[in-house]
């Protein structure tokens, strides 16, 4: 029986509940899960990426061992669907918050499927309780001093109130 394996592009900068969320439902539709952050070099985080790394394995290994499912976590700095062939995905998963997130990831979704026909691009809605999380409203409610312990875990909270104060 072939492996299905699933590659779920994020910047996870930083991780969150609502990829938490994505990530705990994707490990039931697949045997491996490989987790990509991308680094884009002339855009740098907030965190970089090897603690970007870091907190998505911790928070996402309980998960991906819940769900008895092989975890690969990497980072790539090109396009999702040439990230996704080279770690052997058949599918790309995307979380939906909301109808302009669809709007664009059908379009991405599509795009992808004229470069590799063979990788197929699967949307799961975020849960109700996490659909209005983004990684940015977070980094700027961090900023401006606001708790975002319902939004993040606790080490992507500390991590992010450090990167902050370095910064300043």
């Amino acid at each position: 029986m072939k492996t299905r394996i699933g590659f779920y592009p994020g910047s996870f900068d930083p991780v969150t509940y609502g990829h938490l969320d994505i990530i705990a439902r994707a490990a039931r539709l697949v045997d491996h899960l490989v987790l990509g952050a991308g680094v884009h070099y002339g855009k740098p985080g907030l965190l970089a990426p090897d603690v970007r790394l870091a907190l998505l394995k911790d928070a996402a290994t309980p998960l991906a061992a819940k769900a008895g499912v092989k975890l690969t976590l990497i980072t790539f700095d090109g396009l999702a669907v040439d990230a996704a062939r080279k770690a052997g995905a058949g599918l790309i998963i995307r979380g939906l918050r909301d109808a302009s997130d669809f709007d664009y990831e059908v379009q991405m979704g599509q795009m992808n499927a004229a470069m590799d026909p063979t990788i197929e691009t699967v949307f799961l809605a975020a849960g109700p309780g996490t659909r209005m999380i983004a990684s940015s409203l977070v980094k700027q409610i961090a900023a401006m001093g606001g708790d975002i312990s319902a939004f993040v875990p606790d080490q992507s909270a500390a991590a992010i109130r450090q990167a902050i104060a370095e910064r300043a």
